[in-house]
């Protein structure tokens, strides 16, 4: 058990349930947070970064692409940030790919999504279910191959 499995691709007893309630409050400077509402009615992706992350800094160019062509609304989750204003600056200075952006010092976005480490990416279906896990960054080629034929088919239902 474990030999041949990817360790990127971690289980998830939340993937096909709704994601939990939960409600997190703007990053300094932003005038509006998110919660599990927020998803209903369209595929998004949530995304879980932090300005002390370096495997973040490495996808966000990724996310900014998709985020430019309009693909799937992104909703940012800013996590365990040493200071209040460390996130608002990284995204100032790397660019904000995200619909809306949550801070979440205490963790209760990503207690609600089980979140191990960051990045972690999640696809929610139009109804609020989650449909795909990723831990770790997603790469172009997991993009292509796996994560947007699933936008797509997720868009068509």
């Amino acid at each position: 058990m474990g030999l041949g499995r990817n360790p990127q691709e971690l289980p998830s007893a939340l993937i096909n349930t709704p994601v939990p309630t939960f409600q997190l409050p703007p990053i300094k400077g932003q005038k509006k947070g998110f919660s599990n509402l927020d998803f209903l009615g369209q595929v998004t992706l949530v995304n879980v970064f932090g300005s002390w992350c370096e495997a973040c800094r490495l996808e966000h160019d990724l996310l900014m692409n998709i985020s430019k062509k309009k693909l799937v609304p992104i909703f940012g989750i800013d996590w365990q940030e040493p200071n209040p204003m460390a996130g608002p600056a990284w995204l100032k200075r790397h660019g904000n790919p995200y619909t809306l952006v949550g801070n979440d010092p205490k963790s209760r976005g990503a207690i609600a999504f089980g979140v191990t480490k960051a990045p972690e990416s999640f696809l929610i279906d139009k109804t609020g279910v989650i449909r795909f896990k990723h831990t770790g960054r997603i790469t172009k080629a997991l993009w292509n191959e796996t994560v947007w034929p699933i936008v797509q088919e997720l868009k068509m239902q």
